[in-house]
């Protein structure tokens, strides 16, 4: 078997270098495809080195996503985790639903489910970075174009990007009036509404607002004696805005975004003993749309968020200065039945489904949250064979965090309760170099230095599991700071005009974190700041006379000081850990293609392979689960050789377009295909906790048409063809409890664009 995966994938790379270099040698299909040359694929402009440059000629492993597929894959009142196994190296789970989204780049993350948790990839959106894991999952709509932006971003965009950055960018204010709106209705009694409408107040100033509404019925069934009701969770009703005011003078612009969220939910719905004892299989009986909860009643998952940014930019000539000012808050307050049973092992036999050794309900919330940033860069715009981007970088945030535990089985009364008080502040300067070495040869050098530093506490004035010998009140602290130089080193070739070869070197970092959610637990916990040194090179070329485009990457790192979460475990409770070093290696393949004048596709691979190495490391294991690891003498797992949790060795995704003009527009037939193989949901290994295989289609198909100046577009739409439901996630320190993927979900759309 391993014999076969080193050559599949040796297979695999070979052909797609061939493919790449080899791509004027395509005579005869290039011949076929002469009678449509102008039906070629378009040029795909991204910002990922705050310039806007052809994707084709960066020295970055870069992915974008727009136009039909951006439109298909948020379709269905998605949130952000539509992107899940849609791009290369690039997977995204969540234990909160549809907030607090994880993101995994080349497999490296972070499982922590804390309101604290920092992540080595970074979101960045309309170029201001969103910190807090709430922030990180605004809705997405009306945006133009989404970046993914694989390996250390250390320079440019600096801490907390050791494994990348996902970037959108919304769509910009205009001259032009012009504006969509779209509502759609689906199963569960979802509907789904968003547009935008803009153009000139004068003839230098412009505007676009933006608006999503998404609601969906609460449809899941309590099935628990005593608390039998219907349809009390799996609903949500989500509201979000979007306002920009763009001022475009001779030689100065100004863009203000304010934009807004209110999200009033229920949360991820946790299932006690999904799975199977002895496997990783969803037991007999399981229905997606019943729930054996005793605490339904209270699950609530309520979320408001707003920013506003300021952009300023002068073009000076020969160089171009350019401020952005932003301030973002969040607050949250989610509220969830997390043993996802009822009753309890002690209570004469009232527990199910399954053992359930103890009640667990609680809530976490951010009642207060405020976070600053300014960016000043100067950017030169010189003809020459010499540019330069140079700048500095402020942040601020100050954040508080409260945990509640909840007895269940006294009616919900409030049992336990602490809070968590942080203030960051970090600050950088960098620079980023690029010098044209000769017509085909572009060298990029880039630096930055970070300096961060936490003040952080954290109090319990009730515990709520005083049989363990814990006092009631307990505090703690922390204040770590570290400051790092982080660097990047790019060549690029330009083999010929359809063929363009990358290496890059790069360094990154993250900074210390802080783990103080300490209502279950006594100790605080600080990880170190971890560093990544990486190095990838790869081609990216245009075949087929422009009909095909092939991007191949492969890449190793290595990871000194990774930080990693122990999840549960022992108790409810989240402590930080460093392993001395991580290795991860792999490769990545990204293709589009116009088949014919009707017909368009595109594949995506990657193959990631990563391992812990640290023969000291080990972890609390799970109540109820088979762990496959060794133990050590205190019971608990070494991790020593283990791959990294929620990172899948292999990712693809598969898209299909066809259209065919008909009567007075446009049918078209949109599929799409996504999978990722086996995870492990934690840090150890065992029998249940690994999720399985998960391959997931998506179809939509209707009709395009033009009247007067508007466009029109009536489709039908389903998502996870085939209804395939698998765990994807746990929660280990009670019981087998599992969550599983969204059912099937089919529906209808209506969209109007005017111009």
């Amino acid at each position: 078997m391993k014999a076969m995966k080193r050559s599949t994938l040796a297979t695999l790379i070979n052909a797609t270098l061939f493919s790449a270099v080899a791509g004027t040698s395509f005579s005869t299909l290039a011949e076929e495809g002469e009678k449509a040359k102008n039906n070629q694929l378009e040029v795909i402009q991204i910002t990922a080195r705050k310039r806007v440059e052809n994707a084709q000629e960066v020295p970055v492993a870069v992915s974008a996503l727009q136009g039909d597929n951006l439109d298909a894959y948020s379709s269905a009142g998605m949130d952000i985790r539509f992107m899940n196994a849609k791009i290369p190296s690039l997977s995204i789970e969540s234990s909160f639903g549809r907030t607090f989204p994880r993101f995994y780049v080349r497999g490296l993350g972070n499982t922590d489910f804390d309101l604290n948790a920092s992540q080595p990839v970074s979101l960045v959106v309309d170029e201001v970075v969103q910190e807090n894991p709430i922030l990180k999952g605004f809705p997405v709509f009306d945006i133009g174009r989404v970046e993914v932006l694989r390996g250390p971003q250390g320079t440019l965009f600096g801490r907390n990007t050791p494994a990348g950055l996902v970037k959108f960018d919304s769509v910009k204010p205009s001259q032009e009036f012009e504006g969509y709106g779209a509502v759609s209705y689906g199963s569960r009694g979802a509907v789904d509404f968003e547009g935008a409408v803009g153009g000139g107040l004068t003839d230098k100033l412009s505007t676009r607002v933006s608006v999503l509404w998404q609601t969906k019925d609460d449809y899941i069934d309590i099935k628990a004696p005593g608390h039998e009701k219907k349809d009390v969770l799996g609903g949500y009703d989500e509201k979000a805005a979007r306002i920009q005011f763009l001022y475009e003078g001779n030689d100065f612009t100004g863009l203000l975004n304010y934009h807004v969220r209110d999200l009033d939910g229920k949360p991820i719905v946790f299932r006690a003993n999904l799975i199977e004892k002895g496997s990783n299989n969803i037991v007999d009986g399981y229905s997606h749309d019943v729930a054996f909860h005793d605490a339904a009643d209270n699950a609530t998952q309520q979320v408001e968020s707003q920013g506003l940014s300021l952009k300023l930019e002068w073009d000076l000539a020969e160089h171009t200065v350019t401020s952005i000012t932003a301030w973002e808050s969040a607050e949250i307050y989610s509220r969830a039945d997390v043993d996802g049973g009822y009753g309890a092992v002690f209570l004469d036999n009232y527990q199910g489904p399954g053992l359930i050794p103890f009640s667990a309900e609680s809530a976490d919330g951010i009642p207060d949250h405020n976070q600053y940033t300014q960016e000043l860069r100067l950017s030169s715009n010189f003809t020459g064979d010499f540019n330069y981007q140079v700048g500095m970088f402020l942040f601020e945030e100050d954040l508080m965090i409260e945990s509640f535990s909840y007895d269940t089985l006294a009616g919900g009364v409030e049992n336990g309760y602490a809070f968590q008080n942080q203030d960051t502040s970090a600050w950088a300067v960098f620079g980023s170099f690029d010098f044209t070495l000769s017509d085909d040869l572009k060298l990029t050098t880039g630096v930055r230095y970070s300096s961060d530093e936490k003040d952080f506490t954290a109090k319990r004035t009730k515990n709520p599991t005083p049989w363990n010998g814990s006092p009631d009140e307990m505090t703690g602290s922390a204040n770590p700071s570290d400051n790092h130089v982080s660097w990047d080193v790019s060549l690029a070739y330009k083999v010929n005009d359809d063929v363009n070869w990358f290496g890059r070197i790069a360094n990154g970092f993250r900074a210390p974190s802080i783990q103080g959610r300490i209502l279950f637990g006594d100790v605080v916990t600080v990880a170190d700041s971890e560093t990544v040194n990486s190095i990838e090179t790869g081609i990216k070329s245009d075949v087929l006379d422009g009909r095909g485009r092939v991007n191949a990457t492969v890449f190793y790192f290595q990871m000194d000081d990774q930080q990693l979460t122990a999840v549960g475990g022992d108790a409810n409770f989240n402590r930080l850990i460093n392993a001395d070093k991580t290795t991860g290696y792999g490769f990545e393949l990204d293709t589009e293609w116009v088949l014919t004048d009707e017909l368009n596709a595109t594949f995506n691979l990657s193959y990631n392979k990563t391992e812990l190495s640290d023969k000291d490391l080990a972890v609390a294991v799970c109540a109820q689960c088979t762990v496959t690891d060794p133990l050590n003498s205190k019971g608990l797992a070494i991790l020593d050789g283990n791959s990294l949790p929620h990172a899948p060795e292999w990712i693809s995704n598969f898209t299909l377009r066809y259209s065919k003009e008909m009567g007075e527009g446009e049918f078209f037939a949109y599929t799409d295909w996504s999978y990722r193989s086996a995870i492990d949901f934690f840090l150890y290994k065992s029998v249940e906790f690994k999720g399985k295989p998960l391959l997931e289609g998506g179809l939509r198909a209707g009709y395009n048409w033009y009247q007067g100046d508007n466009e029109y577009q009536v489709s039908a739409f389903v998502r996870n063809i085939f209804d395939k439901q698998e765990v994807i996630g746990g929660v280990d320190f009670n019981n087998l409890t599992g969550m599983t993927n969204e059912e099937r979900f089919v529906g209808a759309e209506f969209k109007v664009k005017f111009f």
